[in-house]
């Protein structure tokens, strides 16, 4: 059972489609058409299931959006009159045929069609950038003298800076994901003794118990597994006097609307520190922080992620920092902006990310430290994640 959308819902989704109309104005695009991936929740509140069938939403420049939906499938879409109509199909239909009949191009050849706005004839589409691709290839045999674009030409930067509906969900995330970190922080989740996989499915009920309504991950890396950033919890079993990696997020919904998500990792010590980790942690720490410090509008992506790996670089870990230092977070785990190097995108009011630089000494121990960071109206940057910042020791 769905439920009817709130005003304030409709309000930011309609506010939201009128940017996106005008930057497909600015574009030139005529159509843009919306299948798997994050935009078409953001747009619509209906996230589609990662089937076969097709759900596609088909936005013009101007006149009314069809949502296109498996019929199995509408009861999931909530009542939204005033931002789209809902075009169920069954499956003795051709949803590609309903697709190219909205946008009034049938023709297989590339015969005479509507003028579009790149010239007579032509109709230039921007699609689903994680669209499946039998979806993409049926629409350009049946839209042949289309041109083409990814749809992230168009959202991803409208998408990067949040409204106010979108950072109120955020900070609910972070200050959800902060609490399950001080219970870690505090002891109450035991780690020496047990598997990286126990630690994490508990980090993962918490997240639950916090107020998140889907876990989107719980990465507990111990000892030599620390020094993998994306290590797969496992049966290795944490024992003392190690590192052990906590990076953990999930999906906070207000107000029953769209999830959006939370990501925080820390670092603990199962005994106390050899002088090596505390000399490494300490400099993991002056780079987050620097780097958080100088997240300000106007200043450009890469000089966030230049701050932090100076300083690592200056104390002679360079080489053992070997990702980005953070990541856009909205509604995805990882949108835009990214803080790294070759990106001057300058950042802006209403742009959330992470910083979260690492260490990572191969086959040894690993360290990573990470908050969510939203540049406030001010334009300074606005961390919503509090938790012991610090390279607590828990014996437990």
């Amino acid at each position: 059972m769905v439920t009817e959308l709130s005003d304030r819902a409709l309000a930011a989704r309609q506010a939201r489609i009128t940017r996106v109309r005008r930057r497909m104005e600015q574009r030139g695009v005529d159509a843009l058409l919306l299948s798997h991936g994050a935009d078409l929740p953001w747009l619509t509140g209906y996230r589609a299931m990662p089937l076969e069938r097709l759900t596609m939403l088909v936005l013009r420049q101007a006149g009314e959006s069809v949502l296109v939906v498996p019929s199995l499938e509408a009861p999931r879409v909530a009542g939204a009159d005033d931002l789209f109509t809902l075009l169920p199909w069954t499956d003795d239909q051709d949803p590609i045929d309903l697709v190219a009949s909205i946008l009034g191009r049938k023709d297989r050849t590339g015969g005479a069609g509507r003028t579009g706005a790149t010239g007579e004839g032509t109709i230039r589409c921007a699609v689903s950038d994680r669209a499946w691709a039998a979806t993409v290839l049926g629409l350009q045999r049946q839209l042949a003298a289309a041109e083409w674009i990814e749809a992230s030409a168009i959202t991803s930067s409208i998408r990067a800076v949040k409204d106010e509906a979108e950072l109120a969900a955020l900070q609910m995330a972070g200050a959800a994901a902060d609490r399950v970190a001080a219970k870690l922080q505090g002891g109450e989740i035991g780690l020496v003794g047990r598997t990286e996989a126990d630690v994490s499915g508990q980090i993962a009920a918490l997240l639950i118990e916090e107020g998140h309504q889907q876990v989107n991950f719980a990465i507990v890396g111990s000892g030599p597994n620390a020094a993998s950033p994306h290590h797969e919890p496992g049966g290795r079993v944490i024992v003392a006097g190690e590192t052990v990696v906590c990076d953990f997020g999930g999906s906070f919904s207000l107000d029953g609307d769209v999830g959006y998500c939370s990501d925080i990792t820390r670092t603990l010590m199962t005994g106390p520190p050899s002088s090596q980790i505390e000399q490494c942690y300490q400099v993991l720490l002056s780079a987050q922080q620097a780097a958080v410090s100088s997240a300000r509008a106007g200043v450009s992506a890469e000089h966030v992620d230049q701050v932090a790996r100076s300083i690592i670089l200056d104390a002679g870990f360079g080489d053992l920092f070997i990702h980005r230092t953070g990541h856009g977070i909205g509604i995805e785990e990882h949108e835009d902006p990214y803080l790294v190097a070759g990106n001057s995108e300058p950042l802006e009011p209403g742009h959330a990310f992470s910083v979260e630089p690492g260490i990572y000494w191969p086959d040894r121990f690993g360290m990573r430290l990470e908050d969510i960071v939203v540049i406030g109206s001010d334009g300074s940057p606005q961390p919503l994640n509090s938790a012991d910042h610090g390279l607590v020791v828990v014996d437990a």
